[in-house]
């Protein structure tokens, strides 16, 4: 276990692909009517860094592989990419959409402070930039305008935090703000375009009003259905 105590699931690091391992990113993703392969290449992305926290037995080291993922994403708009495939994947999928790396490398900045002491809840309420940054880019790749991508990304990562720290006080913090930041976002109506991640932030906060029901579940397909539907 990394000392960091992330205990996210293991992921396929090396591909640019969405994993196999998320059934129900994967569903959320095949409500986009555009830039699908960019969305893919954007969460690597953030299953790649979660991997580094994962493996972070020293922090300062973790640190240091996030700042040089921070640096590379954010010179993605300057130089080609390097002989990285996830770099170059989103360099090819992701810029054309209009992501640039510089609104990407923020994602990297709140995966560090997870690797901070104590996790407290400036540190955990920072990781929320995760979220802002990552459903930004994603909402940037898919088209989606307008729909309050801010708080549902920030809910998102806290809530995702909430499930997978083994600090149970930092995954209560984690938790107790996600929820309002949830409530806001899910307040409003969502765009067609925009229906992929408000089907990820409802199943965030279904993570946390109802932590024992497992991914996959009929109750949570059935609600990503009615938001793909509704926007509601």
């Amino acid at each position: 276990m990394a000392r960091s105590g992330w205990a996210a699931p293991a992921h396929r690091a090396n591909s640019p692909r969405v994993a196999s391992d998320h059934p129900e990113r994967d569903l959320a993703l095949s409500y986009a009517v555009a830039g699908r392969a960019a969305a893919a290449a954007i969460f690597a992305l953030d299953d790649r860094l979660a991997a580094v926290v994962r493996a972070a037995r020293d922090p300062l080291i973790g640190q240091m592989r996030l700042t040089w993922w921070h640096d590379a994403l954010s010179a993605l708009d300057d130089a080609p990419a390097p002989a990285e495939p996830l770099l170059q994947a989103l360099a090819r999928e992701a810029l054309p959409c209009g992501v640039s790396g510089a609104a990407l490398a923020p994602i990297a900045a709140g995966w560090q402070a997870l690797l901070e002491r104590p996790l407290d809840a400036e540190a955990v309420a920072r990781h929320g930039d995760r979220g802002r940054a990552l459903f930004a880019a994603l909402g940037q790749a898919i088209g989606a305008a307008g729909d309050p991508l801010d708080n549902a990304g920030a809910g998102w990562a806290l809530a995702d935090l909430s499930r997978h720290v083994t600090d149970p006080g930092a995954a209560q913090i984690a938790a107790a703000q996600a929820a309002p930041l949830l409530d806001r976002a899910l307040a409003a109506r969502w765009s067609r375009r925009g229906r992929a991640l408000g089907a990820l932030a409802h199943l965030a906060r279904l993570d946390i009003e109802r932590p024992g029901i497992k991914p996959g579940a009929p109750r949570r397909v059935l609600r990503m259905l009615r938001h793909r539907l509704t926007g509601r």
